[in-house]
């Protein structure tokens, strides 16, 4: 199956034509002019090797020099992100996000708690119905895949599937890319752990990745930090479970010191879809317009791709003949997705309410 047949059949997108773009609410020179007045944006959870970010946000720099961008908390989760809408809503000064990039199942939450504004951009058709909100308040921006992340300096046979990590031989290696009672990755990984053993997504398989940590710390196998490329060269976190473009990326930047494998699980294999939404509570609305209106170009969601990231325009964009393919051969093998399952936001809702309710009950394990 091919990358875009894939695409197609599991975002469940209708068709790989090229549709009419929706109008914005607001026109682009007059977003423009808006967001030249306030002069800043200010972001939040942007770590540079995710995605491609560092690339994204130097593009929209250059193409708006007009603008400062105020980078808070690189790290946060993304229910750290909620929670500084939440601490600065009356708050105007630079400690107040105007953009926030979270996972599926954290979208909906917010807008239902009255966090978020909406804005479509002018791109709106080109994002798949199952991942936006129809009024707007958040929409899907690109997706991965969850992987093991293995140091081969230190772990001489890589992982393959989930099973493989309670073998003996990985004792003190395992970790997270997060904290799973709040961070959305780790949260999902937990997730697939789970789908791993044949549960269903949702509540069942949030229930038997807990059971599948609990029994990988009982072993003695997982180490309760947060993996990262630091702790992978370091030696501290020998195999991370996170997804396949950070990885890719901690590649990259260890250029080979030490070397790491990235490896898809032969099952469980689990795709996350992340949304960008802006706050209700911004203090710069039409810069954080702006930004999402370059997120959503073709240069926006080609610097995805860059990062190793599909972004969520994929199909229509190479219908449209304009994904260079020099960036589709970036990518791991296509047949390495093949067996990708797109959780639907009610599962998402089961699973998070789960694992951040049972982690210290069922795995007890405090992951900092």
């Amino acid at each position: 199956m091919t990358t875009l047949a894939r695409l197609a059949s599991t975002l469940s997108v209708a068709a790989l034509v090229v549709l009419p773009q929706a109008a914005a609410a607001q026109g682009l020179d007059e977003i423009i002019a808006g967001a030249q007045a306030e002069g800043m944006l200010t972001t939040i959870a942007l770590p540079h090797d995710w995605c491609g970010y560092g690339g994204v946000i130097a593009g929209f720099k250059e193409k708006y020099p007009f603008l400062t961008v105020n980078e808070l908390n690189p790290d946060a989760s993304s229910a750290e992100e909620l929670e500084a809408i939440r601490a600065n809503k009356d708050n105007t000064g630079p400690q107040a996000p105007d953009v926030i990039d979270v996972g599926f199942a954290f979208g909906p939450a917010a807008k239902d708690e009255g966090l978020l504004q909406p804005h479509k951009v002018a791109t709106w058709d080109g994002i798949p119905d199952e991942v936006k909100d129809p009024d707007g308040y958040w929409y899907g921006d690109y997706y991965g895949v969850m992987s093991f992340v293995v140091n081969t300096d230190l772990v001489e046979n890589v992982p393959q599937d989930w099973s493989d990590l309670l073998k003996p031989e990985y004792a003190n290696s395992v970790a997270l890319a997060g904290d799973p009672r709040g961070s959305n990755q780790a949260i999902l990984g937990v997730l697939a752990a789970g789908m791993a053993t044949g549960a269903e997504p949702g509540a069942e398989a949030a229930q038997a990745g807990l059971e599948f940590f609990k029994a990988l710390n009982e072993a003695g196998n997982f180490v309760p930090v947060i993996g990262k490329a630091g702790t992978l060269a370091q030696g501290a976190t020998p195999i991370v479970i996170a997804w396949d473009y950070n990885g890719l990326s901690w590649r990259d930047a260890l250029a080979g010191n030490p070397p790491l494998e990235v490896v898809v699980p032969a099952s469980g294999v689990l795709a996350g879809v992340y949304v960008q939404a802006i706050s209700a509570y911004a203090p710069q609305p039409n810069a954080a317009k702006l930004w999402m209106e370059y997120l959503y170009s073709d240069e926006g969601q080609l610097g995805w791709l860059k990062g190793y990231c599909h972004p969520i325009r994929f199909n229509q964009m190479v219908a449209q003949g304009i994904v260079p393919q020099e960036l589709l051969d970036a990518l791991p093998p296509a047949e390495a997705y093949e067996k990708a399952v797109f959780p639907t936001l009610d599962q998402l809702g089961a699973n998070r309410e789960v694992v951040t309710t049972g982690w210290d009950a069922v795995v007890g394990a405090n992951v900092q």
